[in-house]
């Protein structure tokens, strides 16, 4: 750990990373004693950000960020590795996530954002479809007999919007965006996660009706005394090919349908202390003590005619997707002498995308085949679907005396899950449990998690499954 600790803080010295944990908010260059004086310790720097005047009120930032993970993972039963033979455990190294964003200002009447990057690539996953098999390497699930790239991932658009200032209380944009109703989660900022990462159901539409949390539309954000809002209308992406009915339950399962309705959605929180900087839609999973946050939120997603089923007659019906959340922040301070914060984050979800809708996902999988039981092959497990989950999660900022002066902090965490699908017979519990190293804040922080899944099979829990994931996370 010491030559990881030295090695990381000598790259950082060179990038001069900054000091604050928000990335939305105006950063500031920090004083402090020579390289001398504090060997490989000193972080301060100045945000890459170009000044279009002198006193730096017109200006345009960027910022880029890297995610790595390692991963040792518990497959699910009957999961298949790249060469067709069974395999109950899988091990790899991969890309989360690996962004770039920049926004401007040249006045405070208007704003301009464009956010781009790749996500999930796995040595069997994650490249340009159909690449061939000399120039990106393929990998062939045997059951399926299907073709999945793993090289030469191509760069998207994540965000690209346009924002005006209507009064103080009101902007007011359109474009791909991030603007999200539902929950806090839902606009949550990837850079500064208390958990590894988000537990993917606050993104209950993700990949499918949006494009990785963006949809196109018009948004309006502000704040009026403490109350912080967003709402947004919006076109969702166009996909489905429609719900069934299962023979073995007897039963309609609904499934996303092809569909021409707009969207509603829109997020409140009043908050109670320090209030929170609201210029770019990214909320912030941890303060780590620099502020006192106590927040009570709720919000909701309706989508008119967005799924389908059939009854035992083949008769189609067709449901709005109805989501709606209530959720609760707090980040404070303990001991300012010591150091120490907490953070808690709760929020309870209730998901109506019609009967029985159930949506596996494993992150990053590189389990192949179907697998044996109805979480699928690999890391995957039942993730969204109509019903309620009960999400909570905790973290400690333990003293800085822990490690010592200028060896960085210690945060541990947990994360408990309740989930209760109406495809299923029992509601479920899993938990996350792990530890942040912050060598500089969010900038430079490396994440230990354990994570444990129930496994499915007829309709009931049959088992449970872990994953070991480590990563590494830097940006500037």
């Amino acid at each position: 750990m010491k030559s990881i600790h030295y090695t990381l803080l000598t790259l950082l010295l060179y990038w001069k990373l900054p000091a604050s944990s928000q990335a939305q908010d105006t950063l500031t260059l920090e004083s402090g004693p020579t390289i001398a004086q504090r060997e490989f310790v000193d972080h301060t720097y100045r945000p890459l950000t170009l000044k279009l005047t002198e006193d730096g009120s017109k200006y345009i930032r960027f910022l880029f960020w890297n995610q790595l993970w390692a991963r040792a993972t518990q497959n699910n039963p009957g999961t298949q590795g790249v060469e067709g033979n069974l395999a109950g455990r899988s091990s790899d190294v991969g890309l989360r996530r690996a962004r770039v964003l920049a926004y401007a200002e040249i006045s405070p009447k208007f704003l301009i954002l464009t956010h781009w990057g790749i996500n999930n690539q796995t040595f069997t996953n994650g490249g340009i479809p159909a690449g061939g098999f000399t120039g990106n390497a393929q990998a062939i699930s045997p059951d399926e007999n299907i073709l999945v790239s793993s090289k030469k991932p191509a760069l998207f658009f994540h965000d690209i919007w346009t924002e005006y200032k209507i009064t103080d209380q009101l902007y007011w944009g359109m474009g791909l965006h991030y603007w999200n109703g539902i929950s806090r989660m839902t606009s949550a900022s990837t850079l500064n996660f208390m958990t590894l990462d988000a537990p993917i159901f606050n993104w209950p539409l993700i990949d499918l009706t949006d494009q990785f949390g963006r949809q196109f539309g018009f948004y309006a954000k502000g704040q009026v005394g403490k109350i912080d809002y967003r709402l947004a209308y919006n076109k969702p992406y166009s996909v489905g090919s429609g719900g069934s009915f299962e023979e073995t339950t007897q039963r309609p399962i609904a499934a996303n349908t092809i569909n021409d309705n707009w969207a509603s959605q829109g997020y409140l929180a009043y908050q109670f202390l320090d209030k929170e900087n609201n210029k770019l839609p990214y909320f912030v999973g941890t303060y780590l003590g620099t502020k006192s946050v106590l927040n009570l939120g709720g919000g909701w997603h309706h989508h008119p005619g967005a799924t389908s089923s059939r009854d035992s007659s083949g008769n189609l019906t067709r449901h709005d997707i109805r989501l709606m959340a209530l959720d609760a922040f707090l980040d404070v301070p303990v001991n300012k002498v010591s150091g120490t914060a907490l953070t808690v984050y709760s929020v309870y979800y209730n998901y109506d995308f019609g009967p029985n809708y159930i949506r596996n996902v494993g992150v990053m999988n590189v389990g192949m085949g179907a697998g044996s039981s109805q979480n699928g092959p690999g890391n995957a497990q039942p993730t969204i679907g109509t019903g309620k989950i009960w999400y909570t999660q905790a973290g400690y900022l333990l003293p800085e005396k822990v490690l010592g002066e200028d060896k960085g902090r210690l945060q541990p965490f947990g994360a408990y899950t309740i989930k209760n699908f109406d495809y299923f017979e029992q509601s479920t519990h899993q938990f996350d449990l792990g530890m942040n190293y912050f060598i500089n804040s969010h900038q430079a922080k490396i994440t230990l998690q354990y994570s444990q899944r129930p496994v499915f099979e007829n309709y009931r829990k049959n088992g449970t499954a872990g994953e070991l994931i480590l990563q590494t996370q830097i940006f500037l």
